[in-house]
């Protein structure tokens, strides 16, 4: 496969994909429902994983629950996937969104704002959720994606033109994408694999095993179990149904998106064939 890989930041990234610079973008299932309700529209081929933990939301010392957030501020980027996160958070401890002061902070510099004391609490995933505890000694998360799997899908979103005209080889990518996640999940490679990955956000290899169980990483036929159509989070199609809900209601997106339209199975189906 004659592929071009381009690294990029996160929002940087489905930027680009809006923009056309490149022909599929690594996103979570929520943020492809934003990236198309302002034009950005895609078909998600892969499930590649669920934030099993490394979202998080962290509390400075001397806060231990969301309750306790009352009236603080809490820091996170705006309309992204931890945003959706703590409005789960503060669903779980039956508080709303107006209950606390929200600060639009990117999530790459959460833990800088946290640290600062600009906020009481901030959202982010690995790496900056890491950086925020290790910077701000007694902090802790209060609430993670590990209280809802299935949140937080991430999933490889293509270009309907591009899947359309070269539908073959995103075949062949997606059997890629198989044999990556095997690798990735074979105890026995763990060394390897976390000296690639910890290597391109700057962490080293020990530094990124601790955070590798905060991911769920899936091959293609746990993927295939997850593209069942069920209401609830165990599948994509749930969970982009209670995303979109949420974004609608948070004024993140005004017109409930057609979420089916952003899924499509059958690449998996024809790649395990």
């Amino acid at each position: 496969m004659d592929v071009e890989f381009t690294w990029l930041d996160y929002g940087p990234s489905m930027e680009a994909f809006s923009a056309g610079k490149v022909d599929a973008v690594c996103m979570t299932n929520g943020d492809a429902l934003v990236t198309g309700a302002t034009g950005g529209k895609s078909v998600s081929i892969i499930v590649n994983d669920y934030s099993d933990g490394n979202d998080m939301i962290v509390a400075k010392p001397g806060i231990a629950t969301m309750a306790q957030l009352k009236g603080k501020t809490i820091g996170v980027e705006v309309g992204f996937v931890d945003h959706l996160l703590l409005l789960h958070a503060l669903k779980a401890a039956n508080m709303k969104e107006s209950d606390i002061k929200l600060k639009n902070v990117k999530t790459d510099e959460t833990p800088q704002s946290l640290k600062s004391g600009d906020v009481d609490a901030v959202g982010c995933w690995q790496p900056s959720s890491g950086a925020a505890l290790n910077e701000v000694p007694g902090s802790k998360p209060i609430f993670t994606s590990k209280d809802v799997p299935g949140l937080i899908y991430d999933m490889l979103a293509v270009n309907p033109k591009s899947l359309a005209e070269h539908r073959a080889d995103w075949v062949k990518i997606t059997k890629v994408w198989d044999r990556v996640a095997k690798f990735v999940n074979d105890p026995k490679n763990l060394d390897e694999a976390a000296k690639i990955m910890g290597a391109r956000v700057r962490l080293s290899p020990d530094e990124y095993k601790a955070i590798m169980k905060g991911t769920h990483i899936m091959d293609l036929d746990e993927g295939k179990k997850h593209f069942a159509k069920a209401d609830g989070l165990t599948s994509i199609y749930g969970s982009n149904k209670i995303v979109d809900e949420f974004n609608v209601k948070n004024a993140v997106y005004k017109a409930p998106e057609k979420v089916d339209l952003y899924l499509d199975p059958s690449v998996t189906e024809e790649a395990l064939k």
